[in-house]
């Protein structure tokens, strides 16, 4: 079975929840472990009131018993604290879509009368969700020794130079930063950046990177174009609010160079167990070759526009007055990409845990755990080669 999850709920409305479906039976799994990525998605220099207002905090509703998955779809839900203010009180209308936004072709698709409820569902408020789902993901891969994790490249114009710094260093540094920045000297630029915008009453946008270590070679395939890792992993992380641009690997700096500079060389790397494993000294195609993962760490970045609810105004056209008029501020973040960070990770660790269910099958934890010892690596003694012409068409 596929996995495959849902989101429900707007972003002022009651609550918000999400149903996971093909999570095997047998994964521990405790809403503490849930709640402090949802804590992870809340912090972040740069956000807005509204983080001030709620404290998400995950109730399982199905699809756990005993702290175990029973292989049953799962159900979650977290509150919206803030909608105390909304219940049963007649709301301002709206009618003058922000630029950017999904307020005026939200109206165009489905002939909204009142621009609001293109806004309640179109909010990144609906990934707390999504990073509940994505910490079951996690959990999951887990299992598997596989790890995914995140941090802050560029905000604005400033931009961090990691070098040649271990990723889980990068992950440790980035969690003790509040821009989620590892290299310390750029964080306190990003952050001075921010300031600025803030008093400038605009937004900020920048680059984050995700990097998944330890994910086995043969993940995805090039059979068909939907079956794709890279394919997969791209449509998720664009599918978040702001994101607008993705790269696997170094993909745009790539495109710059010759083909012979473009590549991971492949070479013999002897061990001490006596396996010959095939070893690369780069990655610049960021751990997908093919549309499969080839055993290096999975690197993907991402761009994230500065939001388009700005403090200062904006030019649009007020739909019931039929006039030009200037947009009204709705409460949001001044730079979410330190907050992007969690919700990333939840993407990608949402389609690795599909593409490994996919190879490894099972309904359980019992059943999938030999299957992942069994897969084949990337050792010359796992790849005999017949070494002979063969006729493929008669």
């Amino acid at each position: 079975m596929p996995l495959r999850f849902l989101t429900a709920g707007e972003s002022h409305g009651p609550s918000l929840v999400a149903i996971l479906e093909g999570i095997p039976a047998g994964l521990s799994i405790a809403p503490d472990i849930i709640n402090q990525e949802l804590a992870r998605r809340q912090r972040g220099y740069g956000s807005g009131g509204r983080m001030k207002i709620e404290t998400d905090v995950v109730q399982i509703l199905g699809g756990v018993m005993g702290g175990e998955t029973t292989g049953a779809p799962i159900a979650l839900l977290v509150q919206n604290d803030d909608h105390v203010k909304w219940k049963g009180k007649a709301v301002e209308p709206m009618t003058a879509p922000r630029p950017g936004h999904a307020d005026l072709t939200g109206a165009l698709k489905y002939g909204y009368r009142d621009l609001r409820p293109a806004l309640e569902r179109a909010s990144a408020r609906e990934t707390t969700m999504r990073v509940a789902v994505g910490a079951i993901c996690k959990r999951f891969l887990a299992q598997f020794g596989i790890v995914v994790g995140g941090y802050v490249v560029s905000i604005g114009e400033v931009q961090a130079e990691l070098g040649d710094m271990a990723y889980e260093e990068r992950f440790l540094r980035a969690e003790e930063s509040d821009v989620r920045c590892p290299i310390e000297t750029a964080a306190r630029q990003m952050r001075a950046e921010i300031e600025k915008t803030m008093r400038g009453k605009d937004t900020l946008g920048g680059a984050l990177e995700i990097a998944a270590l330890n994910v086995p070679p043969g993940l995805g395939s090039f059979v068909q174009w939907d079956k794709r890792l890279d394919a997969k992993l791209a449509f998720a992380v664009m599918s978040v609010q702001a994101i607008k641009g993705v790269e696997i690997g170094e993909a745009f700096e790539n495109a710059k160079r010759f083909g012979t500079q473009a590549h991971d060389p492949i070479q013999i790397q002897n061990s001490e167990s006596q396996i010959r494993k095939l070893r690369r000294s780069t990655n610049r195609a960021g751990g997908v070759e093919g549309g499969i993962s080839n055993g290096q760490p999975i690197v993907i970045r991402a761009a994230m526009k500065p939001i388009a609810t700005t403090l200062t105004p904006q030019q649009t056209v007020d739909l019931a007055a039929g006039a030009n008029a200037p947009t009204k501020y709705e409460r949001s973040d001044f730079c979410p990409v330190p907050r992007a960070v969690p919700i990333l990770e939840a993407m990608t660790a949402f389609v690795l845990a599909d593409a490994l269910l996919e190879k490894l099958g099972g309904d359980s934890m019992n059943e999938i755990k030999p299957r992942f010892e069994a897969l084949r690596q990337a050792a010359l003694e796992e790849l005999p080669m017949d070494n002979a012409p063969r006729v493929f068409w008669e």
